[in-house]
């Protein structure tokens, strides 16, 4: 995939099968892009807003140039071949059929600090509430960017608050375990960047020191937020989809990346719950 710079943006010619909008954007690993058009998208990137769109078989990132090439890539995941990797996972009959459903998923690379929030106020929650939760903490201690974004509070700008000043973006008991992630980060007893560099069972531990953060959520901040492919965050769906479909564990060729491969799945599965359900109680009998 080669990039075609131009006045108009960055265009990633016959793309656009490969990345596939709302299911990468919408699926519950990003909670802060908007659809504004049937095919076009925007949200805040690490201080700015970013505008992508589906034109055709292509991808448009309208307004980029080749100093935000990098940036996008990264976030996109773009430096990784997908198509490698679905030859792959052709080869499990689950994930051959997940594909199938949703072809263009991509895992994103997204902040950690942000990442580390967005999956704090993610437990026990449902994606809708979780993308309300974050707009309204964006509006009330972000700093307003255009077409009505908000950058992400910074923790030091989290850190001098109290639980009741978060009251306005109703995120109930979570507001504690928010202020003490804050609290963590801007004092630096919790280094992200030392995060990223210790190896990935240290560096789940760490991230579990924060009130509020446990394995799983831990998972999910190392996947979408560190970029640690072989984490496979176990939520309800993905515990429905293990016990049902892979009752042995995932195959051991699956696992250095089994995160991308979760995504896959998550997403077939929060589409195709009654599939599930069937399964289960065949196997019950």
């Amino acid at each position: 995939m080669k990039p075609v710079f131009s006045q108009e943006g960055i265009l990633l010619p016959g793309f656009a099968p490969q990345l596939d909008l709302p299911g990468t954007l919408d699926c519950g690993q990003a909670f802060r892009w908007r659809q504004m058009e049937p095919d076009r998208w925007a949200g805040p990137v690490e201080g700015r807003v970013w505008t992508i769109a589906r034109q055709g078989e292509d991808i448009l990132f309208p307004g980029a140039d080749t100093e935000d090439w990098p940036q996008l890539r990264r976030y996109f995941d773009l430096g990784r071949s997908y198509g490698r990797l679905k030859t792959l996972y052709r080869k499990d009959p689950v994930l051959r059929d997940a594909m199938a459903w949703a072809p263009g998923i991509r895992v994103l690379r997204q902040d950690p600090w942000e990442t580390l929030c967005s999956f704090i106020i993610s437990a026990n929650n449902n994606i809708p509430r979780i993308k309300g939760i974050l707009e309204r903490l964006c509006r009330l201690y972000g700093e307003p960017l255009e077409e009505d974004f908000f950058t992400f509070p910074t923790p030091q700008r989290l850190t001098v608050l109290e639980a009741e000043d978060l009251a306005p973006i109703r995120c109930g008991y979570r507001a504690e375990y928010l202020l003490d992630a804050a609290r963590q980060v801007s004092s630096r007893r919790l280094s992200l960047k030392k995060v990223a560099r210790l190896p990935t069972g240290e560096a789940r531990q760490a991230l579990m020191e924060v009130k509020g953060v446990g394995p799983k959520v831990a998972d999910c901040i190392l996947l979408y937020g560190f970029g640690r492919v072989e984490c496979f965050p176990m939520d309800t769906w993905m515990k429905k989809v293990s016990a049902v479909l892979y009752p042995q564990g995932l195959p051991e060729a699956l696992l250095p990346t089994a995160g991308i491969a979760q995504q896959f799945l998550f997403h077939y599965a929060r589409h195709h719950g009654e599939l599930f359900e069937k399964k289960a109680s065949l196997q019950a009998v």
